[in-house]
């Protein structure tokens, strides 16, 4: 089954249930009812419809449909693997306040399934979660038992035993938009790639199956029926309301069983002129090109104009990144246009791009040729340079003529040993910890801009942010003091870690380190703040990252109990007074570990009540 059909199925299945179809909000991310939301693009179907989700009534009823455009461009960097892509088009169907759990939930299975009106899905590979209950955002919720029996309804019609096909988590079926927003539980649905578990799983084995990959959640469910105010529940809204998801790339790529975006409709006629051009074989770089371009012109296409701030330095950053990619695989920038043609002609009667051809060719043509440009000055500062008496490469230099000249490091040691110049790995390691540092402290231009690295200062932010200082002093502990802070993202569901170390950490490693920050936790570890002057601060044995951007009187945060001191850390953010504030969230559990960069780790890590 093509997208194109994907998509047109949907917003008909749904159409003849009462919704009205609406078309797509622009990228940019303005409220249909007036009001400016505070990032930079549409990253889901439901933003552009957050006032009538809190109860503002809309024009076209309360049954909604669309194939909302969406640019998501905080993992841009795993742009090239098989799942990530920075724009996505984004199936929903809402109610404001019409129908909720039950007619969402059957339609939902009857979409998936239905061989007619439906996608035709096999009913053996699908699998669901619901809202174990617990306390989540300062409420008390209870388990959604209600979704559960709808369920048990479906999987004993389709004669499935439910109970191996019905999971409980906490945050993962917990939604919100921020701090001050709707919210509520939520249902996924997953989907058995492999086609190996058509007679069911244990909880446990579904966990396993799903960070492997081989179950991957395909449709969400949100039921809307709080309101959060500063990070917490403070009531019910004034309708329940429901929300739903579905990624068209990834649903795509489940019906016509490949294992990656790029081998699906959507990708495939761009990476054909790719790879048809290109010299030297990188599946990443064509990856990361074709994404890219595409991007580029939907982002043209919504009004997006290039400049070095906001929108306009996304759309410049991923039109340089797909250059880079160009020249590491000898693919010729003239052809670029081959590519955007071919986004046109993917895309005729579904977006209008034909009325803005003009301009999205002249933007991208013209942004490579400026940066082409660009890259030659650098070439001729290069050369200037090393003609001085004395020249020698350092990692600043690198890190400089990347920045201020446009020329990758990659091109530059190149360049350099074409002239017989030969760079140590010394000074390519000084680069790499100038641009990380660089890299996070200049961070503002995704979906969300976090301050500290942290989407708010809610109660279970702050609970995160605090095991990730247990985090880092357990890593340290079982890796050695080499281990070094490189970055963190800390939202409502999980906290995200970059670390210096230069290989995989092995799951006996990431155990010990749950182990040690749960046992702070459950201990009667205290949390205090001392003031210090920032160079005492450094010749002593406390932990600290980017120095560089503290004033000279900085806080430290000890966590100590009565028998050991758990981590004593440099910080100017949001911190628990005791351990059990964190523990009402549940335990500290590592869900993923994987390279972020080289020489660089990263962790996934949650807060989860015990199901």
């Amino acid at each position: 089954m093509r997208s194109h059909e994907i998509r047109t199925k949907f917003l008909t299945f749904f159409e003849k249930r009462g919704h009205a179809i609406l078309e797509s909000a622009s990228l940019q991310t303005t409220d249909e009812a007036g009001e400016t939301n505070a990032t930079l693009f549409n990253t889901a179907g439901m933003q552009s419809l957050i006032s009538y989700l809190m109860g503002q009534k809309h024009p076209a009823g309360t049954r909604l449909v669309s194939s909302q455009k969406c640019v998501r461009t905080v993992d841009i960097e795993e742009v090239g693997d098989n799942t990530h892509a920075t724009f996505f088009e984004m199936l929903g169907n809402w109610s404001l306040g019409d129908y909720f759990k039950t007619e969402s939930i059957h339609w939902s299975w009857e979409f998936l399934t239905d061989k007619n009106e439906g996608l035709g899905l096999d009913p053996k590979r699908i699998f669901v979660t619901v809202f174990v209950g617990g306390k989540i955002d300062g409420k008390n919720v209870s388990r959604d038992d209600e979704s559960v029996s709808i369920w048990k309804t479906i999987f004993d019609n389709a004669g499935l035993d439910a109970e191996k096909r019905i999971f409980y988590k906490l945050s993962d079926n917990w939604w919100s938009a921020g701090d001050n927003s709707p919210c509520g539980v939520t249902t996924e649905i997953f989907y058995d790639l492999s086609g190996e578990f058509s007679d069911g799983l244990s909880q446990n084995d579904f966990e396993k199956f799903e960070d492997e990959q081989k179950i991957v959640e395909i449709w969400n469910n949100v039921f809307m029926e709080y309101i959060k105010e500063n990070g917490k529940v403070i009531g019910d809204l004034a309708a329940k309301n429901v929300d739903t998801g579905a990624g068209l790339e990834r649903l795509t790529a489940v019906l016509q069983n490949v294992s990656s975006l790029a081998e699906t409709d959507l990708f495939v006629p761009l990476m054909n002129i790719i790879r048809a051009d290109a010299v030297i074989d990188s599946e990443r770089d064509r990856r990361i090109i074709a994404d890219h371009i595409k991007t580029a012109v939907f982002m043209i296409f919504d009004g997006v104009k290039t400049s070095n701030t906001g929108r306009g330095y996304i759309l410049r950053r991923m039109i340089r990144r797909a250059v880079n990619s160009m020249k590491a695989i000898e693919f010729q920038t003239e052809n670029t246009q081959e590519i955007i043609d071919a986004v046109v002609v993917m895309y005729d009667g579904v977006y209008d791009f034909a009325s803005q051809k003009y301009l999205i060719d002249g933007v991208i043509n013209g942004e490579i040729t400026k940066y082409i440009k660009t890259l030659e000055r650098g070439k001729r500062e290069l050369t200037k340079l090393s003609s001085k008496d004395g020249f020698a490469f350092t990692g600043e230099l690198l890190a400089n003529l990347e920045q201020t000249h446009g020329l990758p490091v990659d091109l530059t040691l190149e360049i350099a040993a074409g002239m017989d110049i030969n760079i140590s790995k010394s000074v390519i390691v000084d680069y790499k910890k100038l641009k990380e540092s660089h890299k996070e402290k200049s961070r503002s231009a995704g979906e969300q801009k976090f301050k500290g690295g942290l989407a708010g200062d809610s109660p279970k932010i702050t609970a995160l942010h605090t095991t990730t200082h247990l985090m880092l002093a357990g890593l340290r502990k079982f890796l050695g003091n080499d281990v070094h802070q490189k970055g963190s993202n800390i939202t409502e569901e999980r906290t995200r870690f970059d670390f210096t170390h230069s290989e995989k950490v092995s799951r006996d490693i990431l155990d010990k380190v749950e182990e040690y920050v749960n046992t702070a936790i459950q201990s009667d570890a205290k949390v205090s703040m001392s003031l210090m002057k920032k160079n005492d601060a450094q010749n002593s044995n406390v932990t600290g990252s980017f120095w560089e951007k503290y004033p000279d009187e900085v806080q430290v945060y000890s966590i100590d109990s009565a028998n050991e001191n758990y981590s004593k850390e440099l910080c100017g953010g949001p911190h628990v007074e005791k351990m059990s504030d964190i523990s009402e969230f549940g335990i500290f559990k590592i869900k993923k570990e994987e390279s972020s960069s080289a020489g660089v780790r990263r962790i996934k890590a949650v807060l989860e009540k015990n199901v």
